[in-house]
């Protein structure tokens, strides 16, 4: 579970990101799912887009892409979210600690 501190932190480090994951009229589909994960191995923290002829939220993909990811949420803002889901045997992102403000690996 992320801390307010290190959601805040992601989502700077998003604001970076370019938008690799679309999820259109084809709606949640096991290749979406399977992108998503492919790409949080790869990046750990990835943003994505419901566009418009979905039939699906924006929060509903980011809630199910996650709970089919085992990532976390980490902001939906109008149709784009994000998405973190921490590589234990490559980490590239390093956080804040959830106390003292340190960092951890």
């Amino acid at each position: 579970m992320l801390t307010s501190k290190q959601r805040a932190f992601l989502r700077s480090l998003a604001m970076n990101e370019d938008t690799i994951l679309m999820v259109g009229k084809g709606g949640m589909s096991e290749q979406i799912t399977k992108q998503a994960d492919d790409a949080l191995r790869a990046r750990e923290l990835i943003k994505g887009k419901v566009l418009e002829t979905a039939d699906v939220t924006p929060r509903e993909a980011a809630e199910m892409l996650a709970l089919e990811t085992d990532s976390e949420v980490v902001q939906v803002i109008g149709s784009k979210f994000v998405l973190f889901r921490r590589n234990t045997e490559q980490p590239k992102i390093e956080l804040p600690k959830a106390k003292g403000g340190k960092k951890r690996q």
